[in-house]
């Protein structure tokens, strides 16, 4: 990366990396015209998908309703930043053998709830990017970054 380019794309594996890297980031769900967005905390599975633990509510709710959903993860690691996002259908695990597959994972609720449902996100698109922060660019007198 240099001077001239603050923002670069992420290759997947990138992406994957911060998200295994990282363990807090938000759901946006939509459903009946709505956005909803809900912090979460999370880890990957074996194969990379992402799962988080919820209790029944309006999350649940309306990922029954219309399971597809974006997820995003940002932050900054030695003074860059960077953002991931992804796209993919969300599931409520049932099946008990999944149930404690997913139990084994290290997900606990960060806050004293109860949080006994697992959903898992199959990506479906994903992508990232990585900014080095600095200042505005000036323009020059035609408009147009010096």
């Amino acid at each position: 990366m240099t001077e001239a380019t603050p923002v670069t794309a992420l290759a997947e594996s990138e992406c994957v990396a911060l998200l295994r890297a990282n363990r807090l980031g938000r759901i946006a769900l939509a459903v009946a015209g709505e956005i909803d967005i809900f912090p979460i905390n999370y880890v990957l599975d074996a194969e990379d998908r992402i799962v988080f633990r919820t209790a029944p509510g309006t999350k649940l709710a309306e990922l029954v309703i219309h399971p597809s959903v974006a997820f995003e993860i940002d932050g900054a690691v030695d003074g860059r930043l960077f953002s991931v996002i992804v796209k993919g259908d969300a599931h409520r695990v049932e099946s008990a053998a999944e149930v404690a597959e997913l139990e084994a994972l290290p997900l606990r609720p960060w806050v004293p709830t109860l949080k006994q449902h697992f959903v898992r996100i199959t990506p479906t698109w994903m992508t990232g990017r990585r900014f080095t922060p600095g200042p505005e660019p000036e323009l020059d007198p035609a408009g147009t970054p010096a």
